[in-house]
């Protein structure tokens, strides 16, 4: 059979009630280059389960989203910040990260779910970046997307190796690591120091996350293929990081 990953919703408003959402390039990326079944993570805490939950996965994949991780999470001292925040999508998340790592289960984070992996193990961000990792306002949709920057590949780090020294990536966000949590080795930073992608190998879990956006058009660029690609070998049992 093939390998079953979780792929984390956000909640959202659909016709005036709340609705479970999650962008379809995600899952066909999981589905088409990791080679492996999805199924969809509710952002509901009522009736929740992260241990059973992850019993049951090969893998957790958590997506991009609009919305921010409510800040008193990482940044207790401080006032809320801006949202849009989804602190039931928090919850969900934090608790199935630290689910699939005591399980030794694979944890793959992109955007927002790179953010929840850091702040999760003890990191925080920061909320400051302003437009040099994000399009103007007036960008339409598909130029959002196609806004980026270098970014460097850490000499003799798992990506490194993977891919070469430098790649392009689209960049889709305000926020970023303010501090790498303990045991995330970094992998790849932008050219003003922003970390990018980190990876890890906690007591047999693997984890691998980049800010940017590898679900966006992951034909064109076979960097992007690699990153599902990796994904689907970890939940297979197959050694990445």
């Amino acid at each position: 059979m093939k390998p079953l990953i979780g792929i984390s919703c956000c909640n959202r408003d659909v016709g005036g009630e709340n609705a479970q959402t999650v962008k379809d390039r995600y899952v066909k990326s999981v589905i088409e280059y990791a080679d492996c079944l999805a199924v969809l993570i509710p952002a509901i805490t009522t009736g929740f389960e992260a241990k059973t939950l992850a019993g049951k996965l090969d893998g957790l994949m958590l997506t991009g989203s609009t919305s921010n991780i409510y800040t008193r999470f990482y940044d207790p001292d401080t006032p809320a910040g801006e949202g849009p925040f989804d602190v039931d999508r928090d919850g969900v998340s934090f608790a199935m990260i630290e689910a699939m790592i005591d399980a030794q289960k694979p944890v793959f984070g992109i955007c927002r779910g790179f953010q929840e992996i850091n702040v999760a193990l003890g990191g925080t961000l920061r909320r400051d970046l302003g437009p040099k990792h994000h399009a103007p306002d007036t960008a339409t949709f598909n130029d959002m997307f196609e806004f980026g920057h270098d970014v460097t590949l850490i000499d003799g780090g798992f990506f490194e190796e993977q891919l070469g020294g430098n790649l392009w990536v689209n960049s889709v966000h305000f926020q970023g690591v303010a501090r790498l949590a303990d045991g995330l080795t970094m992998e790849a930073v932008a050219p003003d120091g922003i970390v990018e992608a980190f990876s890890a190998n906690l007591g047999g879990s693997q984890v691998v996350a980049v800010q940017w956006h590898p679900e966006w058009r992951p034909a064109d660029y076979p960097d992007r293929q690699s990153f599902f690609q990796w994904l689907g070998q970890a939940a297979r049992g197959e050694a990445v990081v």
